[in-house]
């Protein structure tokens, strides 16, 4: 396959992964730390971004060490070891700083894709009023604050992303094929019994690889995932059409309507009813 029939596809793969992406901010602070700020060798399970503003320290994500300055912004992704901390006699930073997440179904964005750590950020006064504006809103409670928050961080990130070169990761493409096939696999059996082997055994993957492989990609073993699945079919059901709650049952695999309301109170911490009731339409 020629380079750029590579590039094409995996730009249609990258397009793709985009449609479903949902993106929630954690927390954003502007902080002057002091010397004590460090940590070594922790696995997030959130993104970061800084936008450094005065001083000096260091970050390091996987294998590569930083020392970003001024005007710096860093993009460390999460699910990979990093640690950070200030230079010695040196003064540490005064940065802006957010954790978010960017899931596509149950990975991340940035499980996906790579990108440089750090960009240089030619306009500083508008990027310091994105990140002024997005710690506003993360202090606001209102329900216009959270949307705002969520435009702002797409703002930031998508100012970040048209200056990188932007690639799916070695051996991801291969990977997004199969998984979209298992999840359209367990989607399309969810109402009736599934089994990890005929799951393998459709995916052509020997059981005991199969469970490994799923639970590296999506984080979690199989059966697990099938219940969040079928909870996450169940409240569309519930929230979005008048079905009985013994045909949600039915549709989310369930025989026994009391089986279904065990289930989905253990997953939700409400009855199918509850929740009708408060997300209903």
């Amino acid at each position: 396959m020629s380079m750029s029939m590579n590039m094409k596809r995996e730009h249609g793969a990258l397009t793709d992964l985009l449609h479903s992406l949902q993106i929630d901010l954690q927390v954003a602070y502007r902080t002057q730390v002091t010397h004590e700020w460090q940590d070594y060798d922790f696995v997030p399970e959130y993104n970061k971004l800084y936008y450094i503003l005065e001083g000096e320290g260091w970050v390091k994500s996987g294998d590569t060490e930083l020392r970003p300055v001024q005007g710096d912004l860093c993009l460390l992704p999460a699910y990979v070891t990093q640690s950070y901390a200030t230079l010695k006699n040196r003064p540490p930073y005064l940065k802006y700083w957010c954790h978010f997440t960017a899931s596509i179904g149950p990975f991340d964005l940035f499980q996906w894709i790579g990108v440089p750590l750090a960009i240089s950020v030619a306009d500083r006064e508008e990027m310091t009023a994105l990140f002024k504006l997005l710690v506003g809103s993360y202090g606001n409670a209102s329900v216009v604050a959270r949307l705002r928050e969520k435009s702002v961080l797409l703002e930031i990130l998508s100012r970040y992303l048209e200056h990188v070169p932007i690639a799916i990761l070695q051996h991801r493409s291969e990977d997004l094929k199969r998984i979209q096939f298992i999840q359209s696999y367990i989607d399309a059996h969810m109402e009736s019994g599934l089994k990890v082997e005929d799951m393998a055994k459709a995916a052509h993957l020997h059981p005991n690889y199969f469970i490994a492989y799923f639970k590296k990609q999506f984080g979690v073993p199989p059966l697990k995932y099938i219940s969040r699945r079928r909870a996450d079919k169940a409240k569309i059901l519930l929230s979005t059409t008048s079905l009985s709650i013994k045909d949600v049952a039915d549709q989310t695999g369930f025989k026994e309507t009391n089986h279904f309301a065990k289930f989905f109170r253990k997953e939700t911490g409400q009855s199918p009813s509850e929740y009708r009731a408060l997300h209903g339409r």
